[in-house]
């Protein structure tokens, strides 16, 4: 097995070795970073419609933070390209820290314009969550980088799902200290990111980007020690494969983001509760993140084309089942947000499987922060243009218009598989 010795050090380290040891760092820093980024989802939209007074604005609140998590995704990219992924991934996940604290403030002070600088920060730490993905497959073998990046997302499910559920009991705590309740869950991404960044600082020793093109280097030089060619990407021309891979992971973020952002406040309108709502939430991520070993292994056996086709597929029965849904019926609204939460995840692996197989290491951090802000933008646009539209026509017409949305990859995967042939 290849080995090397990174800048700086002498004793070769077995690429295999350090493999482990960064998927299970990157596991702990994913725990923690699943509890943070469920905060704003769960009740960011709740909070700002309690302290604006209106529900066409309440999808905001993932607009700001998705928009956050765009330029945080050029920062992170370009840190981890010049620096490697370390410093990037740890410097983002502060960063997410210090946007919770300011949701805090402002919900204690009932300062909206304050709730929504500090919800653009908080972004930081969901451009992050994402980011690590890269880190898992940076040194994985090609038909194994799929299955890499899966590894790292599943991660995200214990805290994902413990985040949300935590939203009635964090907000009694938060109550304690004389704050909002809603201000709660707040308290626990704040002390979840700031955990997570402080794994990464510590132990994301070697760093797995940097490791990675010190392999590569010694690869070039001595041409025997080469691995065989692996045959795994489904892309043609580098340009066609990023131009692939962005699309697919914009349109499974858009509607996701979309659909996500106003359940809880359709629910609310309709006489549940935050606990309510926080469950369905909580099953959401769960099958946003819990599938990741399955869907990686799937795309590695049966390509990235094959699963990035299913995502469309799946989304649209989730968008037709969250709008023929009873506004009374907590289970099938929650089936509904578990479809969605699988095609994300669907068109997520596949997406990231493409890019990673197109872009070289010489670029690959930046092009992947570039690729991760047009998916932050998308993300924007839906949590944005979801509370217009319900505001407009109600919640069954966005989570159609979701769904029929998603459509559009069939076409697009069509045309790429055409040009391979």
């Amino acid at each position: 097995m290849t080995s090397t010795a990174p800048a700086g050090t002498t004793a070769p380290i077995s690429a295999d070795r350090a493999q482990r040891r960064i998927l299970r760092v990157l596991v702990a820093s994913q725990v923690l970073s699943g509890a943070g980024l469920a905060a704003g989802v769960t009740v960011g939209a709740l909070l700002a419609q309690d302290m604006l007074g209106s529900t066409s604005l309440a999808g905001l609140p993932s607009a700001l933070f998705t928009a956050g998590s765009a330029l945080a995704a050029v920062a992170v990219g370009r840190v981890s390209q010049a620096r490697g992924r370390r410093p990037g991934l740890a410097a983002g996940y502060l960063t997410g820290a210090v946007g919770s604290a300011g949701v805090i403030a402002a919900a204690a002070l009932d300062q909206a314009l304050l709730l929504f600088a500090a919800l653009f920060v908080y972004g930081a730490g969901t451009a992050t969550n994402l980011q690590a993905r890269y880190a898992g497959a940076d040194l994985a073998a090609p038909g194994h980088r799929a299955r890499a990046v899966s590894t790292v997302l599943v991660a995200t499910t214990l805290g994902g799902v413990a985040g949300p559920n935590l939203a009635a009991p964090t907000g009694a705590f938060a109550e304690t200290l004389g704050l909002p309740d809603l201000a709660g869950p707040f308290l626990l991404s704040g002390a979840a990111y700031a955990l997570a960044a402080l794994v990464l600082a510590v132990w994301l020793r070697p760093d797995p980007l940097l490791l990675a093109r010190d392999i590569a280097r010694a690869e070039e030089a001595d041409p025997a020690a080469r691995p065989p060619a692996d045959g795994a990407a489904d892309t043609g021309d580098h340009r066609a494969g990023v131009v692939l891979g962005t699309l697919v992971m914009v349109l499974t973020q858009l509607v996701m983001v979309a659909i996500m952002t106003m359940t809880p406040v359709h629910m609310h309108g309709h006489g549940h509760g935050t606990a309510a709502s926080g469950l369905v939430i909580a099953l959401h991520i769960g099958a946003m993140y819990l599938p990741s070993p399955l869907t990686g292994w799937l795309v590695d056996r049966y390509g990235r084309m094959t699963v990035a086709a299913a995502s469309g597929i799946t989304l649209l029965a989730a968008g037709v089942l969250a709008a023929l849904a009873p506004a009374d019926s907590v289970a099938l609204l929650a089936l509904a947000l578990a479809l969605l939460g699988l095609g994300w995840n669907l068109g997520l692996v596949s997406g990231t499987a493409i890019i990673t197989d197109t872009v070289p290491l010489a670029t690959r951090a930046r092009t992947q922060g570039l690729v991760d802000v047009s998916v932050a933008v998308a993300g924007a646009a839906g949590g944005m243009a979801s509370g217009l539209v319900v505001a407009a026509a109600g919640y069954p017409v966005l989570a159609l218009a979701g769904g029929v949305l998603s459509l559009a990859l069939l076409p697009a995967v069509a045309a790429a598989t055409r040009r391979r042939r």
